[in-house]
């Protein structure tokens, strides 16, 4: 990989106080300038540019300057220099991958470095290799983010996290490719990172044997680890049939963490005449992943899709290295990687890891912590499906040119690079668009049946997890003639549904994706039909039929919508919570530390009005009660009916034993912690900022509130530091005005420098139930009244 060698570009003529350069519309405005940066409020940035490569350029600049540590962070990580700048032991970057320790990240990563592989997916042409003005626009922001971290100097950052620190550094266009291959496997193989990193063949003197409970433990492994609320999304899309104006309108609202490098930063991209979108990028990618053009609005949401799986492979006698495929060995490669670490003293030494490998991939010893064991007998090797691809970026650019859905979906099919997320979209036609078209591995249900080990078949019917016997070729993951890739299902064996009333997912399967018309049958690899879905699915899909009764959706009443913090287990099951308080035998509740008094707990819960609103009285309590029913059995007198999946089960178990307890317990524990039953939430939910405590509203995916909001509880304090939720929203109404009706927010703001303007600014607007107003057209930049225009030459 060529490095830059063009001379680094600084910023000159910093501020300009007319309007000419604002909402440029025309290559000659930008006269002389590489990019145009104008900020309007918030420090959002529209960046114009005559090529992609000075778009890129601008791009690059701009986001160094709003999180430079966290970009700096990233670029350390992916090449495998986490350990020499920071120790071996530590948390590795848990945007990046699951490392347990920053060297079990360095193995991971200096492995795949090692490889080559993204070098040679780079050397290929489009569709498999970025497409030339992808290339453009690394090229530039590789240079961009060089030429501010030059002008800037390491000593002279402003963000105390890195300022003066020996691991930042310039970067080339190989850190980049290898970020965005990073994020495209992070559901992969970066899901196990340590536990590749950690595997080793065994001694002939200590051969594990299979543990005969390994398939439930491995099961129950796999869910909770697909299932640590890292990573989730609503998107819920209307179409004209649904809409006040005729046009579509989309809510994009993803689930990512508050802290860290796994966010978002919303900008602008321009090219007058030739290129325009809007949205939320992931932090380092210049090209939004959830954004919208002049015409149509996208949004992705996790999908339920399985991106990887095993193969047990047998061993030949007496050598574990060796395994049988068609009844004859073949040896596994076997690649020594080396890392640097630095010592507790500041000394330096190599650490050494050999890694093994089969046709289908890595030999892994584990999976999600549970032992899958490397036997004198068979081996199991991970194979993941995002292992070759790149070619996400030319998918975000393709949708990034898309003025409808239908244009959308021809993207996603041409490119075939989502890795591993749903795809929400409307348009100005009043067209709403569903489609899990990602990478999916060709593992159909019958071949999952038929060459599934006894472990893999008893795991595939409720994870999709594949576990296949690797002794036969023909096991392997099939193909389809449509996909780019062999061992890929084709996009014409995916979901995809066009309606003109509603599409929506929140991160269940393809199945409800509209209550009126299922997707069924589904590939169990890709999700479940049939099956229950969360509330928080109940609640979108009721949400979306209220509004269509009136056809009245308008962007405010979407936003309303997402605002009003209603939690759908509440309206469940608060009612009868409060009927059930109210029947306790002498006012005492049972406990495991024995009768507890209900108080006002009673009049709280039937008083409260089932939202997390900062105001909310009772909901912190709710929350605590709902959480020890979410490990309970038959709490619900009315079962899951698949004939009626969006009003069932409801109706909770009041004479439940197990249910009085759980109630009793949440009484014992705010009496213990001296906290009020009807506390406000806003005075227990809160993040922290710069030593200030901002509250925020919002609630748990788990109880059904499309707002969700993730905390950390410390019963010590009484507190929820908020942790995870939603990050970049997106609400984009199309009418007959040329510029579509945009508002966003950034709830954890812009920056991760503590020392910017713009580090908590949207925190507190979030806080206080805001909005920031999109501003697409160049009318509408040009009125900012906050408009400051940077020209970087």
């Amino acid at each position: 990989m060529r490095r830059i060698q063009r001379g680094f570009v600084l910023l000159t003529a910093a501020l300009a106080t007319s309007s000419l350069m604002t909402g440029v519309s025309s290559a000659d405005e930008l006269g002389r300038s590489r990019a145009v940066i104008s900020y309007t409020e918030f420090g959002i940035p529209h960046i114009a540019a005559k090529d992609f490569d000075g778009l890129g350029y601008g791009y690059g600049f701009a986001a160094a300057k709003d999180n430079v540590c966290e970009l700096a962070n990233t670029y350390l990580t992916v090449s495998a220099r986490r350990s020499a700048y920071l120790g071996a032991g530590g948390q590795g970057n848990p945007a990046m991958s699951e490392a347990k320790t920053n060297l079990d990240s360095d193995l991971h990563f200096q492995r795949i470095n090692d490889s080559g592989v993204v070098e040679r997916l780079v050397a290929q042409p489009a569709p498999h290799g970025p497409r030339t003005e992808v290339r453009e626009l690394v090229s530039g922001y590789v240079e961009g983010y060089n030429a501010y971290l030059k002008q800037t100097g390491a000593d002279r950052i402003t963000d105390p996290v890195c300022r003066g620190a020996d691991w930042v550094r310039p970067i080339t266009e190989l850190d980049f490719y290898r970020h965005f291959y990073a994020v495209a496997s992070v559901a992969g193989q970066g899901l196990l990172a340590s536990d590749l990193a950690r595997t080793q063949p065994p001694s002939a003197k200590d051969v594990p044997a299979a543990a005969p409970d390994a398939a439930p433990r491995i099961a129950d492994g796999f869910r909770k680890a697909m299932k640590t609320g890292e990573l989730g999304s609503n998107g819920i899309a209307i179409g004209g049939d649904g809409t006040r104006s005729g046009g579509g309108l989309l809510l994009g609202n993803p689930h990512y963490p508050w802290q860290g490098g796994r966010r978002f930063w919303q900008s602008q991209l321009t090219i007058p005449g030739r290129f325009d979108v809007a949205g939320g990028s992931l932090l380092g990618i210049p090209l939004p992943q959830i954004g919208h053009t002049a015409d149509v609005a996208w949004t992705h949401t996790v999908s339920t899709a399985i991106t990887f799986g095993l193969f047990e492979v047998p061993l030949t006698p007496g050598d574990p290295t060796t395994y049988l495929v068609d009844g004859k060995p073949e040896k596994m490669t076997a690649r020594e990687v080396k890392v640097e670490v630095r010592e507790p003293n500041g000394e330096r030494r190599l650490v050494g890891r050999t890694f093994y490998g089969t046709r289908y991939g890595q030999v892994i010893g584990s999976a999600f912590g549970v032992p899958t064991p490397w036997t004198a007998k068979s081996a199991h090797a991970l194979r993941d499906g995002n292992a070759g691809n790149l070619r996400g970026l030319n998918t975000w650019f393709e949708l990034s040119k898309s003025h409808s859905t239908k244009e959308v979906a021809e993207a996603l099919a041409r490119t075939q690079g989502v890795p591993w997320v749903n795809t929400i979209a409307a348009d100005r036609a009043g067209n709403a668009l569903y489609t899990d078209i990602q990478v999916v591995p060709h593992v159909t249900d019958e071949r999952a049946t038929t060459c599934g080990t006894p472990l893999g078949r008893a795991l595939f019917p409720g994870t999709g997890l594949s576990i296949l016997d690797g002794s036969k070729s023909s096991c392997n993951w099939g193909s389809d003639p449509g996909s780019l890739e062999p061992g890929l299902f084709a996009p014409s064996r995916l979901p995809v549904q066009q309606r003109r009333d509603y599409e929506l997912n929140a991160n269940d399967s393809a199945w409800l994706a509209n209550a009126r018309a299922p997707i069924a049958p589904l590939p169990r690899i890709v999700g479940t039909t049939g099956t229950q879905r969360s509330d928080r699915t109940r609640e979108a899909l009721i949400s979306a039929e209220e509004g269509l009764a009136g056809k009245d959706f308008t962007p405010s009443s979407m936003k309303d919508l997402l605002y009003r913090d209603r939690s759908r287990t509440a309206e469940l099951a608060a009612a009868d919570t409060a009927t059930m308080c109210a029947a306790f035998p002498g006012g005492q509740a049972p406990s495991a530390s024995g009768p507890v008094p209900v108080g006002n707990a009673c009049v709280t819960l039937a008083a409260w009005d089932h939202t997390f609103r900062l105001d909310s009285r009772g909901a912190l309590f709710f929350q605590r009660f709902a959480e020890r029913l979410g490990g309970l059995r038959n709490i619900w007198q009315v079962p899951f009916d698949p004939n009626q999946p969006v009003t069932t089960p409801n109706t909770l178990a009041v004479g439940n034993p197990s249910v009085q307890s759980a109630f009793g317990d949440t009484l014992a524990e705010f009496r213990d912690g001296g906290l009020p039953v009807d506390g406000r939430l806003g005075d227990n939910q809160a993040v922290t900022r710069a030593g200030q405590r901002i509250p925020i509203h919002g609630g748990p995916g788990g109880l059904g509130v499309l707002n969700v909001i993730t905390s950390l509880w410390d019963p010590a304090r009484g507190n929820h530091e908020v942790v995870h939720g939603s990050s970049f929203v997106q609400v984009v109404g199309f009418s007959g005005k040329a510029c579509p009706d945009v508002s966003t927010i950034q709830t954890y703001s812009q920056s991760t420098d503590v020392t910017s303007p713009h580090f908590a600014d949207q925190t507190r607007l979030y806080s206080q139930g805001g909005w920031v107003r999109g501003r697409f057209c160049g009318a509408d930049i040009a009125r900012s009244p906050e408009l400051r225009v940077v020209r970087l030459r």
